[in-house]
């Protein structure tokens, strides 16, 4: 950690071309809010203070909820405005970087390349620049005879702008590092320009003062791609995806339909894991080793072990061993944990229940609110009947129990351990340990039924 860097973040403006009540900064890409990428890029890049410059009643401060600090802009418009509202946190900065909350894919390398450059320059201003991109509607880079910036034009508006400027293809990125007392400095006199103060009014102030302002030329695109609208969202998010799938593939997953598969940011997925198509990991997910994960495996903020099997499958806030087969077309709902070498199997739903070890719940099932002891086995159709109309009421059974098919358990209730169940029972009252419990009419037969149907004459 780089204890003389600060890294401030401009994110004050609405974003009124996202036509959202939420501010732009805040929609997410890959499920983690666009200025936290820019937060986790600063962080990585060895900052050691990140401050976000937001307007106050945006909800950004809240949103971040302590994970960056925040300085709120109250008064002017314009990117200059926004950098002095963070003049407590530039004072104490030795260097101060300046990001913009909506280019989320501004990378670490990028950053620490930049401030590489400015310390080595010994440069009051280090400004990030391309010619990799169309630079229309980018401040154009103007440089002077020995390779530093003269000055950075702003095209907002082309029509005041020189042609000869118009045709420089070096653009502003829009990242700066400054010398911290400088930079406020420099921003006390700059003037408003259509009610506006613009960071980049600073550079000819600095040079006119004798100081070197250096430009750091990259081609990293990505760094330089802003969102305005949602089509620039949709194709962020894309590249933002594809950076995921790469990296996690780097570190030992296989994907076998990658353009498929969707993976949130805070995702943790272990070597050796296969995820097949469609596969959508979201949240806080994490991943064991050796995994198999699809086609069409949906996880969110799930724990899963190693060695674990799954297709068709829809994961939420649950816990899963070691060794376990999921699926397919199984629901883990929130609360529920899987013990090591379980079976939960086709067209079975799981809520807030503890599977124990080896257990198996084969087939069309659904258990909720019940403690299910270590190799149990669960019949066909075995439902557990947890709600009264007024609370809901856990279910027992026991270790090594085996329940028959079309067992409801009427909770509360307890199966004992090795007990049986047998087909069609309604079980309402415990079940001791090796017992066998049984609920269910006595089959009556009929004689003769269907032939008396059959002759029976149809109503005139």
């Amino acid at each position: 950690m780089d204890r003389d860097l600060t890294v401030l973040i401009m994110a004050a403006g609405h974003g009124t071309r996202m036509r959202s009540e939420l501010a732009k900064v805040l929609h997410p890409i890959c499920g983690r809010p666009m200025v936290l990428w820019v937060a986790e890029a600063a962080r990585d890049a060895g900052a050691g203070r990140v401050v976000c410059v937001a307007r106050p009643g945006e909800g950004v401060a809240e949103r971040l909820d302590g994970r960056v600090e925040v300085a709120e802009q109250v008064e002017g418009e314009g990117t200059g405005s926004a950098v002095l509202a963070a003049r407590e946190a530039i004072e104490a900065a030795d260097a101060v970087v300046v990001l913009s909350g909506d280019h989320p894919l501004v990378s670490r390398d990028t950053i620490a390349a930049m401030v590489e450059t400015h310390r080595r320059e010994n440069a009051v201003a280090t400004v990030l620049t391309t010619t990799e991109i169309d630079p229309a509607g980018y401040g154009r880079i103007v440089r002077g005879a020995d390779g530093s910036v003269d000055r950075i034009v702003e095209t907002k508006h082309p029509e005041d702008v020189d042609a000869e400027v118009l045709a420089i293809r070096e653009a502003n990125v829009g990242a700066y590092v400054f010398a911290g007392r400088d930079l406020l400095e420099g921003l006390d006199n700059v003037g408003e320009i259509r009610g506006e103060r613009h960071l980049t009014e600073v550079v000819p102030i600095l040079i006119e003062r004798g100081r070197r302002v250096v430009p750091h030329a990259t081609d990293d695109v990505l760094s330089a791609k802003g969102i305005n609208t949602r089509a620039d969202l949709m194709e962020v998010e894309e590249l933002a995806r594809t950076r995921l799938v790469r990296e996690h593939a780097n570190n030992g997953v296989t994907f076998t339909s990658p353009q498929t598969v969707t993976v949130e940011a805070d995702v943790e997925i272990g070597e050796d894991t296969v995820v097949g198509p469609g596969a959508v990991l979201r949240g806080a997910t994490r991943i064991g080793r050796g995994c198999e994960l699809g086609p069409h495996v949906t996880a969110t903020d799930a724990a899963v072990g190693d060695e674990v099997t799954m297709s068709h499958a829809v994961l939420n806030d649950c816990r899963v061993g070691d060794r376990v087969t999921i699926g397919p077309f199984a629901y883990l709902r929130p609360g529920t944990e899987v013990g090591e070498g379980a079976k939960i199997g086709t067209f079975v739903e799981i809520k807030n229940s503890r599977i124990g070890a080896g257990a198996k719940v084969p087939h069309l099932s659904y258990i909720g609110d019940a403690d299910v002891g270590d190799g149990a086995n669960l019949g066909a159709s075995s439902i557990t009947a947890n709600y009264d109309g007024r609370q809901k009421h856990r279910t027992t059974i026991g270790r090594g129990a085996q329940t028959g098919i079309h067992t409801s358990f009427v909770a509360p209730v307890t199966v004992g351990d090795d007990a049986y169940t047998g087909a069609g029972s309604v079980i309402w009252k415990d079940v001791p340990d090796e017992a066998l419990g049984i609920s269910r009419p006595p089959q009556k037969n009929v004689e003769g039924w269907a032939r008396r149907k059959k002759d029976k004459k149809p109503p005139e």
